[in-house]
């Protein structure tokens, strides 16, 4: 997938911010295309993928869908949907909770652990090759900038 430079775009120097948002954006398409081109070859989406982590890291417990969404990395629009289609793979598997019946709860099952740990590795491997040569010292001051900017929120720390 080529990802377009966007050269009418960056020639716009209207402000700092406006240069410092263009060049954010660019920065995370870039970022994100080895690691979704991974999780594509195992049949999955970059939401499908983002919702598996988030499941396997709740644990037995599992989560609603609003919670998922709440921290979700990118929002999806119609997670009800994503979830589903998630079940129909036997990789989640969805229930009532036993304190709110109202409240359904999603749990990600043995074979959507087992995908992620096959995944795991290429994962690592793709976000080192694209942010790998900047440096540990670089890589740092990025991740305090993007921190500082966009700060976790509490149900991203859970």
């Amino acid at each position: 997938m080529q990802v377009p430079t966007p050269a009418a775009a960056m020639a716009i120097r209207d402000s700092l911010e406006e240069e410092v948002l263009i060049a954010l954006v660019r920065a995370a398409w870039l970022a994100a295309e080895r690691s979704n081109a991974v999780t594509a070859a195992a049949g999955l989406s970059p939401s499908q993928y983002n919702v598996l982590r988030i499941l396997r890291a709740a644990g037995r417990g599992g989560l609603s869908c609003t919670e998922i969404g709440a921290r979700m990395v990118t929002r999806d629009s119609d997670l009800t949907r994503l979830m589903s289609g998630l079940a129909h793979a036997g990789l989640v598997v969805r229930g009532t909770d036993s304190d709110d019946r109202r409240r359904s709860t999603n749990r990600i099952t043995a074979a959507g652990r087992a995908l992620l740990r096959r995944l795991d590795r290429a994962v690592a491997d793709a976000a080192k090759q694209t942010l790998g040569s900047l440096g540990r010292t670089r890589l740092t001051a990025l991740r305090d900038l993007l921190v500082a900017f966009a700060p976790p929120q509490p149900s991203d720390l859970t």
